[in-house]
């Protein structure tokens, strides 16, 4: 099976000119190491916040922290 990235490019196609220029490949989705860095970081900011540190976002998320 070969993968997406090692497909030869050939020119007169516009897609593969484009590639072949440096335009970057297309990606249908963020890749599951993409998704957790991101959830990761929305976590954090969150338990930096104003709102988590006084209580604000209730007891599902501050609960266990006494």
């Amino acid at each position: 099976m070969r993968r997406a990235g090692l497909r030869r490019k050939t020119e007169g196609c516009p897609r593969c000119d484009e590639l072949i220029a440096g335009e970057p490949a297309v990606t249908w989705a963020p890749s599951r190491a993409v998704l957790d860095k991101i959830a990761a970081t929305e976590i954090r900011a969150h338990f930096a916040s104003e709102k988590h540190r006084s209580g604000g976002c209730g007891l599902v998320c501050t609960y266990g922290e006494w």
